[in-house]
Formats: C-alpha cells, structure tokens, sequence
C-alpha cells in the first residue's frame, strides 16, 4: 500500500514539473529587456527640418543640417533620467540614411552637415558606450525613396543597409521594425525571416521588436498604455508584422505560446519628430510618471520618444521633464515600507528569490504599528514564466479585513495607485492562477508630493 502511495505522490509531483516547464518563458536577453524598464526613442531625420511626420524621399540632404549636434549631450540627459537604452531612427520612410551608407547618395554624406563628413549612428552609439547605456537602431523597411522599392530586389538593399549597421557600430541591443509600407507598393513583400536570421548572426544579443515579435511586441497603441491585463505571452501562428489585432497585442494570452512581452511606445510630444510649434505641449514629469504606471506598471517596458530639435540637441523643457519624471520615481519607490516585515526574498530586487502561494492562499504583510500609503508593488518570478490571473489586497481596519484593490496579471511588475490608507496589516490573495504563484517582490509606498 505504501508503495502505491508513493507512487501516486511522484505521478503528481512529477505531473507538476512537467507543467511547470511547458510554459513559455523569456530567454536571457528578453529577461535583460525586460529589466530595463524605461528606453528612449530618437526620432529624427529630415522630417525635423521640414516639418513633417512622414517625409516623401524627394527631400534634398542638404536640408539636414543639425549645426550643434550633440550626442553627449542627448545620451547624458537620457541616463540621468535613467534610461537603459537609446534607439535611433538610422532611417525612417523617406529612406535618408542618418550613417553614410555606400548604397544610396540619400544620407548625411551629401547633407551640409559636417561637410558630409558626419555620422548620426556613430556619434548616439559612441555617446551610448561612453554614458553606459546600450544602443539600439530602427531601420524603415518602407523607403519612398529607394527605385527598387516594391520590388524582389529591394529585400537585398535593405539587408545591406542592416548589415552595415549590424557590423560597423559595436554591440546593438535592440533592432526595431514594423510593417509600414507605400501603398503604391502593396504588393511589397518583406522578407521578415531573413532580416532577423541576419541580426541573429551578426547580434546575437539584440532583441527583435516588431508587431509581433520575436523578441518584443508592440503593445497595439502610441498612446502609452498596456493593458490592465497584460501576459507576456502571446500565438503568432497567422500574423506577422502589419497585420495583427492591436487589441489582442494589448492584453496578451494567457494560452499564448510564445513568450514575447509587450513594449509600450509613446511620445514626449505630440508628433514623434521635433516640431516647434509643439514646444508648449511637451508632457511633464507627472504624465510622464502616469504613462509608467500604465506600462511598467502593467508588465510592459516604456520606449519613450524623445525627439531632437534642428540644432541636434533635447529641447530645454523635454530635458527638464524627463528629470522630473525620475526624480518623482525616485522619490516615491525610495522606501518599501514592507522592508523588515517579510520574508528578505520578497524585497531584495531579485526575481529568482520568492515565496510560492496557491489559489485563496492569503500572505499577511504585518506592519506592527500604523503606516501610511497609497501605491503597491507587486512582481512573479519570471524566469519560470507567468502565473497570476487574479488576485485581491486588503488592509486591515481594526475589525476586519476591507478591500483595497483587485487586479488581474502581475508578470515582470504590477504597480497600483489608490486612495492612501493607514493600517497595521495587508492581507494579499491570489485568487486565480495557471499555477502556482512564484511572488518575487512586494512593495507598498507613499507616493512623492510631487507626483
């Protein structure tokens, strides 16, 4: 009898191993993506000269002409906001090349700028090494300006532009692409599949963003918001880049069975190219803060742009925003106050260090004594994959427990923002999951006054 029951107990422990492994989870560099929380966009090309979102390829080089361009200072502003990673548009839809590339006569070798003797690519990628943040780089798949557009033979040009960004300018962290494309050209079909075998190849660390995937996803808007339920996880079978449900990128799948996060993309300004006119509508260092909460803090990373003006610089109020937006970061995130309450493993920064709960299975957070706040901090295990479909927090009112908030996927980071609280006691549920939860970091805090 004995020996039936151990086998019973090793079927069912071994039926949870197996469980556990099939779900997706993210490879080292997704995990080291997903870290990074905050990235930079830096839109710019010809568009920043004549005005435009989306230039036509008939633009003159000479028009670029950035006189004060300064990649220090663009790079040094962005990691004192901090920021991990700077990615430049090395050539948007109108197809000028911000590097000189020997493919084309449209890039900054026949701009007035530096007497076509500069290299935009270079000098971010220099200024990123030196500033300790990594580099990475959009390359426009749509060209309007290139003669073999639309044509079979357009794929090799544009893979020999991605070589040449791939190979010249040290290690690339990030290569981002979409699905753009002329609608003169509709027949235009992108070899997805070797673009990214070639970055592979030559960059084995960079992560791949498109709509969907590999790598990275686009969360299904720029206006800066995942979804309330967000899963790392998603099924491509049937997409590709261009031609995917923005709705279904937004929320994820908890039966998805890749594992590829979404990425949140958003403005600083209005447009994603600098417009002088726009100057007056930078958003501040709070609505910078909100649109963290609703990335970050929905399990996302923000890839935030911020554009370069015609001297080649961040603006003046783009630059004093973002440092507000981390100083308001810092101030509110300084101290955990469940810090000495429990278990180390949940407040040490370290996603491999965690407790387990099972569904209805209530952690209490044990203050001693009354404390004060209003956001919460919750992160999984995600090396293991993503559990969490649901669960409950409540505060402790002196007689019994009262509900704070309900929430439904946790993944890389959950942030909440409620109404403050005073209370001696926390009690956390999950009250739905794939598995078992592996709980790797909680948080409570007292927002900044600033924010």
């Amino acid at each position: 009898m004995n020996y039936f029951l151990y086998l019973f107990f090793s079927l069912l422990v071994l039926s949870n191993i197996v469980k556990a492994q099939v779900l997706p989870k993210p490879s080292p560099r997704q995990l080291n993506w997903q870290q990074m929380e905050t990235t930079a966009f830096l839109h710019f090309t010809v568009n920043t000269f004549t005005n435009k979102e989306w230039g036509d390829g008939t633009e003159s080089e000479q028009v670029f002409n950035p006189t004060d361009f300064d990649a220090d200072q663009i790079i040094k502003t962005l990691k004192n906001a901090g920021f991990k990673m700077a990615i430049i548009t090395a050539k948007h839809h109108d197809g000028f090349c911000l590097w000189p590339s020997k493919y084309t006569t449209h890039s900054v070798k026949n701009s007035l700028w530096r007497n076509g003797k500069g290299d935009v690519v270079k000098d971010i990628a220099d200024a990123c090494r030196k500033y300790g943040i990594k580099f990475g780089f959009y390359l426009s798949p749509w060209d309007r300006h290139e003669a073999t557009y639309g044509t079979p033979a357009y794929n090799n040009y544009y893979k020999n532009q991605l070589k040449e960004l791939l190979t010249n300018y040290g290690e690339v962290s990030e290569v981002w692409f979409d699905g753009a494309k002329g609608k003169n050209a509709k027949d235009m079909v992108y070899d997805f599949n070797g673009y990214w075998q070639l970055v592979r190849s030559l960059q084995p660390k960079a992560v791949l963003f498109s709509d969907v995937g590999p790598d990275v996803r686009w969360v299904g808007n720029e206006s800066g918001n995942a979804g309330e339920t967000c899963w790392s996880t998603i099924t491509t079978a049937g997409m590709a880049p261009g031609k995917a449900d923005a709705a279904y990128l937004n929320t994820g799948d908890p039966n998805g069975k890749q594992w590829i996060p979404a990425e949140t993309d958003v403005s600083i300004r209005p447009g994603w190219f600098y417009h002088e006119a726009e100057d007056s509508n930078v958003k501040t260092g709070k609505e910078l803060v909100n649109l963290y909460y609703q990335s970050v803090g929905r399990n996302s990373l923000l890839l935030l742009n911020v554009p370069p003006n015609k001297k080649g610089l961040l603006g003046k109020q783009d630059a004093a925003n973002l440092s507000d937006f981390r100083t308001i970061l810092n101030e509110t995130f300084k101290t955990n106050l469940a810090a000495g309450k429990i278990p180390k493993a949940l407040t040490d920064e370290q996603l491999n260090t965690y407790i387990t709960l099972k569904e209805n299975q209530p952690f209490i957070v044990d203050f001693k004594k009354d404390v004060s706040f209003d956001r919460a901090l919750f992160q999984e295990n995600i090396t293991t994959g993503q559990r969490n479909e649901k669960a409950l927090v409540e505060y402790w009112n002196g007689k019994s427990w009262d509900k704070l908030n309900e929430f439904t996927t946790i993944g890389y980071k959950r942030l909440l923002r409620f109404p403050p609280v005073t209370t001696t006691r926390v009690r956390i549920t999950i009250l739905k999951a794939i598995d078992p939860v592996q709980l790797a970091t909680v948080g409570f805090y007292k927002a900044s006054d600033k924010e």
